[in-house]
């Protein structure tokens, strides 16, 4: 199934999952917890404050060599959503941050494939959140000690309701 099809397809729009595609199209879910989305609004809404320009999205299709990947938030600049604009059904390069949230369904190969298919595709940074709330950073060269765009992103999110 070609991208646009899923996208359109009435049946698949209120899944409780993500959906992606693999590189022959076949279509593949990955069940999502409350606490992932809560994870990925709280990364969404900080990397919006600490933004001082371009735009952070959620649920970001991007086109990859190995089909639609999803990330869970992204953080494009002015120059790229200029580039690029946002109405579209999916990117077809990375936004200069994406971020991924670890689930249990997700595996470390999967994840780490997840990076360098982001990568490839001109992500300058990868984050990765695991299901404890800590956060992980890597630029193409391999892990960092934090972010070097967002420097003061923290290093772990606590969603711990009082």
């Amino acid at each position: 199934m070609e991208w646009e099809e899923v996208v359109r397809d009435p049946s698949l729009k209120d899944l409780p999952y993500k959906i992606e595609t693999n590189e022959w199209g076949k279509i593949m879910m990955a069940p999502a917890s409350y606490a992932h989305g809560v994870y990925q609004s709280h990364i969404d809404k900080t990397l919006g404050r600490l933004a001082k320009e371009g735009v952070t999205s959620t649920e970001c299709a991007i086109q990859t060599s190995k089909g639609v990947r999803v990330a869970d938030v992204a953080w494009g600049s002015a120059a790229f959503h200029k580039k690029h604009g946002i109405r579209k059904l999916k990117l077809p390069e990375s936004p200069e941050v994406v971020v991924e949230i670890a689930s249990p369904s997700n595996t470390t190969a999967e994840l780490e494939e997840k990076r360098h298919l982001y990568f490839g595709v001109g992500a300058r940074e990868f984050w990765l959140c695991d299901e404890e709330g800590n956060m992980r950073f890597f630029n193409p060269e391999g892990e960092i000690g934090r972010s070097e765009i967002f420097g003061q992103f923290p290093a772990h999110i606590d969603i711990e309701v009082a």
